[in-house]
């Protein structure tokens, strides 16, 4: 019994935690089909990778090239792009490198934020408006959010970011899923002194195991993570799958374009199946049933991980599936 409340803890903090549902549910039928996570299940088509990204050490070269074309691809004016593995290796260093002694979280988000903060021994809150985040040393604003979707206007987050510096304080942006938005949404254009954004790459192009994210900072803050980074962060494969995607806008154009049909879909399904959808991305729906818990153990009988939260446990967020995945997602959601 402990064993499977802690398995069903594990399941409700992290989606992706494929592992964790398989021993819970070992009569499900393979293979899984894992819609717990944001993730894009049309990957960006990678390539031919070039024997040296293998063979040899990445060149300081290669990962300055890279930086500038994600600092073009996301729009930012004034600051600089760095490169690291994965958005989770930066959030493990905020700690290390901005001073707070208070930290204000906008709204119920991505739970790792107030993990790494409360680890480092300072004070967290949620708290349920943009402008009670005036309060804090560090602001941390989720933009579009995980897992609702809400979208905070950046004209808006430039006017915190005023508030924060008048008192010295910092303003954190995590544009994860912010990809598929025009730039404008973007804080990146209008970057203030005092702000920093996090970006992933892996979401919306469907490489999460490339473990690559970027950090968007003042000149500053930007050599303060490299430093901390280290050399030979980034894979030499990483560079160039991710130079080769950032530049290439009709591959997202199209994409968002499938994306939005697909949404539309997979909320034409759960609305059939008695849900309420509560807000999204292009990624991802959440969506509120008064049985979620059931239909979360049904989904996984039939081998469909969906993401579960324990603050809400009438609330299930669905990635969108892949195109052979859909006809078994309508099966189970038509028999649950």
């Amino acid at each position: 019994m402990e064993e499977t409340l802690e398995s069903l803890r594990i399941l409700t903090y992290h989606g992706g935690n494929l592992d964790v549902a398989k021993r819970l549910f070992a009569e499900a039928p393979h293979p899984w089909i894992d819609l717990s996570t944001g993730i894009n299940a049309h990957a960006y088509p990678v390539g031919v990778i070039s024997p040296e990204a293998w063979a040899r050490l990445p060149e300081a070269s290669a990962v300055a090239a890279l930086e500038a074309v994600a600092a073009a691809a996301y729009g930012l004016n004034g600051g600089e792009a760095v490169a690291a593995p994965g958005t989770q290796s930066l959030i493990q260093l905020l700690p290390r490198l901005i001073t707070a002694r208070s930290v204000g979280i906008l709204g119920f988000t991505y739970g790792e934020y107030a993990r790494i903060w409360r680890q480092a021994g300072l004070e967290v809150q949620n708290v349920e408006t943009l402008d009670a985040l005036a309060a804090f040393d560090l602001a941390i604003v989720v933009n579009p959010n995980n897992p609702d979707g809400r979208r905070v206007a950046p004209e808006d987050l430039v006017a915190l970011a005023e508030q924060l510096a008048s008192q010295g304080g910092t303003l954190l942006v995590d544009e994860a899923f912010m990809d598929f938005y025009r730039i404008q949404a973007s804080l990146a254009p209008n970057l203030p002194q005092n702000a920093l954004i996090l970006r992933s790459f892996g979401k919306t192009y469907g490489l999460a195991g490339l473990r690559l994210g970027f950090v968007l900072a003042k000149t500053d803050l930007a050599h303060a993570f490299r430093r901390e980074l280290g050399p030979w962060a980034v894979s030499g494969p990483a560079l160039e799958i991710a130079t080769r995607a950032l530049t290439d806008k009709d591959w997202l154009v199209e994409d968002c374009r499938r994306l939005m049909v697909a949404r539309a879909r997979l909320e034409a399904l759960l609305t059939g199946a008695g849900f309420d959808l509560i807000g999204g991305t292009h990624l991802f729906v959440l969506a509120s049933h008064v049985q979620a818990q059931h239909w979360f153990r049904h989904l996984a009988m039939a081998g469909i991980l969906v993401r579960p939260f324990a603050q809400h446990p009438q609330w299930l967020r669905f990635g969108l599936p892949a195109p052979q995945d859909w006809p078994r997602l309508e099966a189970a959601l038509q028999q649950g």
